[in-house]
């Protein structure tokens, strides 16, 4: 379970509506939502990882705080919002570091996560960018969907792009036919019918795999401002589902097993020489590709034990045995997820 803990403003939908510029001029709702997230997850007794701008730390110091202090992991959205592959290699490095570093002054606890905004690290544009994490102290990074966004055929399995970089934990999504689904939240979960996205999520489990699921504070804020000038196609994917998001994540809250995103993929980050990835998804040189056997591991899902309560692992399947999105790799990169 993730969040991305940025502000209403900060979102992609008003990049060119709403300038930089502007931001400490507007009504900042993300302490009180984040504060709803929190009292949702606590009563749901579930440990989560929040992704979070530095810009909302550097801000909101006692936030940061409360979200450690309440068990959850802390971790890094960048510091403003800004898309990797329009940024490039220094600018990215710079926001990395500062970000990570507003974080753990906040936090006083160690950022080994990131996850990029809009999802904008990109195989093709962005070779360097899992490097540059790794130089500036992170592990491991869930910033890529896969499939024709990726630009460039993606494993949805946790891999290592650079044998010198972080670990990579793709988004979850599920092949239907010659389709690749997204199955981790945001925009596609409020647009999809509630027992339509719990099965396909069932069908990601039912194969062994641990699947991401993610969204945003202001997604819980119906009544947050309506700046005009936004585009219709922009305004329907951006407050579609607003009303219904917080019952029905409270009911997702309790039909799967939930955790950290460092301790659901703990035998992945345990792991620090292997694999070594190209994006195609072949063995590069100087890694070792990560087994089954380890990606099997720390499996969770619901079980009779309560609805956050780990589960055995389920053997990992075979190309084209239960994997719904065998075979292993296409042009499109949607092979199947291994990640809970």
């Amino acid at each position: 379970m993730s969040i991305d803990v940025e502000d209403w403003f900060q979102v992609q939908n008003y990049a060119g509506l709403i300038g930089r510029e502007r931001w400490d001029s507007l009504p900042r709702r993300v302490e009180d939502r984040t504060r709803e997230v929190l009292a949702l997850f606590a009563a749901s007794g579930i440990r989560a990882t929040f992704f979070t701008l530095g810009w909302v730390a550097e801000r909101h110091p006692a936030l940061i705080r409360d979200i450690v202090a309440a068990g959850h992991e802390l971790a890094s959205h960048g510091y403003g919002h800004e898309r990797v592959f329009e940024i490039g290699a220094a600018r990215f490095r710079e926001d990395v570091r500062v970000a990570r570093d507003l974080l753990e002054q906040a936090g006083g606890v160690a950022v080994t996560g990131y996850r990029a905004p809009t999802f904008s690290v990109n195989p093709g544009a962005t070779p360097w960018a899992h490097v540059v994490l790794a130089e500036a102290g992170y592990r491991y990074s869930s910033s890529i969907f896969p499939g024709p966004r990726a630009g460039g055929p993606v494993p949805l399995t946790p891999w290592r792009p650079h044998p010198d970089g972080v670990v990579e934990l793709p988004m979850t999504a599920l092949r239907l036919g010659p389709a690749c689904l997204p199955v981790s939240g945001g925009g596609p979960f409020r647009a999809t019918p509630h027992t339509l996205f719990a099965a396909a999520l069932r069908r990601v489990n039912a194969a062994g795999r641990r699947g991401i699921f993610y969204f945003h504070p202001w997604e819980i804020d119906p009544d947050q401002p309506r700046m005009p000038g936004l585009s219709a196609s922009r305004r329907l994917r951006h407050f579609l589902g607003l009303q219904r998001m917080a019952p029905r994540l409270a009911r997702l809250l309790g039909e799967f097993a939930w955790g950290r995103v460092e301790t659901v993929f703990a035998a992945e980050l345990a792991a620090p020489t292997a694999p070594g990835r190209d994006a195609a998804g072949r063995d590069a040189p100087g890694g070792e590709a990560l087994g089954r056997e380890a990606l099997g591991r720390e499996a969770l899902g619901a079980g009779a034990a309560g609805p956050n309560a780990p589960r055995p692992a389920t053997p990992a399947p075979g190309p084209g045995a239960l994997d719904p999105c065998a075979p292993a790799h296409d042009a499109r990169g949607c092979n199947a997820p291994r990640a809970a």
